[in-house]
């Protein structure tokens, strides 16, 4: 018998009944994000990182550069290659399930950013509608900018959005609050009750939380003419993989 086709929202869902992970603590399972680049191309790699996670275009500075023969589960990094291991920005999304906020990841898409700051979403597709990783699609499609708000501050980067009902407000925003503590730096904008977010509108009585996707700093090392695969949400790793940009 063939599987059914699994919605990317429902696959949100399963990973945060898995997802354990603690912000303060810095202890549990994280989702990440794998890309795989050559192995020739790994320092180009980590200068883009360091730049991206300078502008603001990371979520974190906990990344993952794996040599080859490494492993993460049933993946093993290729010879000729490395292995970027990088948080995926719908930990959000899992962990206030965790602590009874019902969440609906909305979806995934380009947002244009001008001197910095996040103007609209210029293109999206919505997690129930869609299989794949809509941000995915959009790196691949080559309709990211982002070395260009590294560089000039304004272009398009990659983002989700989601929302969550207005009476559990106080109980996001200290999410959120231990996700600034931990280091997390992707949120890009918040909205108020009723209110669309970047151009995007909102059920009513719900409010949405626009965050930065996890793989922008690939989208970026990709526009220069380099070879990168991305995947993401790979799967689950305990944080303490991950290492600090400044590691490297």
């Amino acid at each position: 018998m063939q599987k059914p086709l699994k919605f990317l929202n429902h696959k949100i869902e399963e990973n945060a009944l898995e997802l354990d992970y603690e912000p303060l603590e810095n202890r549990g399972n994280i989702i990440y994000n794998l890309s795989l680049v050559k192995a020739e191309d790994t320092e180009a790699a980590i200068k883009i990182f360091k730049d991206a996670y300078t502008t603001g275009l990371c979520i974190s500075d906990r990344v993952l550069f794996a040599k080859e023969g490494e492993k993460f589960g049933d993946f093993k990094v290729p010879k000729g290659y490395t292995g970027i291991c990088t948080l995926c920005s719908l930990i959000l999304d899992s962990i206030l399930y965790r602590k009874g906020v019902p969440v609906n990841p909305i979806g995934g898409g380009l947002v244009e950013i001008d001197r910095l700051v996040p103007r609209r979403f210029t293109a999206m597709l919505q997690y129930e509608y869609t299989t794949i990783d809509p941000i995915t699609v959009m790196i691949s499609q080559g309709n990211t900018s982002v070395m260009e708000v590294i560089k000039n501050g304004q272009g398009t980067i990659t983002a989700n959005i989601r929302e969550f009902h207005m009476e559990a407000e106080s109980a996001v925003f200290e999410v959120l609050e231990d996700f600034n503590s931990a280091g997390f730096s992707g949120i890009l904008d918040v909205g108020a009750p009723n209110s669309s977010l970047l151009g995007v509108p909102v059920t009513p009585n719900y409010q949405a939380i626009a965050m930065i996707g996890g793989t922008n700093p690939i989208a970026a090392f990709m526009e220069t003419g380099k070879w990168a695969e991305v995947q993401s949400m790979k799967g689950l790793m305990d944080i303490s993989r991950l290492k600090y940009l400044s590691d490297y």
